[in-house]
């Protein structure tokens, strides 16, 4: 028979050693748990990617905010004649996105139709996922941009 280890104490009774062992089997059986978790590439790869995911959505309010910041201040700073220039272009713009959408809903064939009305709610239901994507995009250009 084996020694005990130097820093437990033998066993002095049948239902000491029984208790020794039960705690021993505990220890065992949560050390092969955290084994089994640390070799569990799938899981370790969700938290990751949950983790990421974070950050990113995280990074992109960030952004989001101060790109509405500098926004405000680009505003502020220019005069009212372009201010009413920007309204008026930005109320053609909206008119002939309007005749466009017209002429698609006309002249595109019923399928089309219909797969382009899934993509655009598709679009407006992640909306915050793409605006995340777009969000590390700029960043991600403006890093690579900055290092030539």
């Amino acid at each position: 028979m084996t020694q005990p280890p130097h820093d437990e104490p033998t066993a002095s009774s049948p239902d000491e050693l029984r208790e020794q062992v039960e705690h021993t089997r505990e220890e065992l059986g949560q050390t092969v748990e955290a084994m089994a978790a640390k070799t569990d590439v799938k899981a370790r790869a969700q938290e990751k990617a949950a983790e990421v995911k974070q950050q990113a959505t995280a990074k992109a309010g960030e952004l989001r905010t101060k790109a509405a910041d500098l926004t405000h201040r680009a505003q502020d700073s220019l005069p009212d004649p372009v201010k009413e220039w920007a309204a008026q272009a930005a109320g053609q713009i909206r008119e002939r996105a309007a005749q466009a959408g017209h002429v698609w809903e006309e002249k595109a064939p019923e399928p089309v139709r219909n797969k382009t009305v899934q993509g655009a709610q598709l679009a407006r239901d992640n909306r915050s996922l793409l605006l995340t994507a777009a969000g590390v995009a700029v960043v991600l250009w403006l890093a690579f941009r900055r290092k030539r």
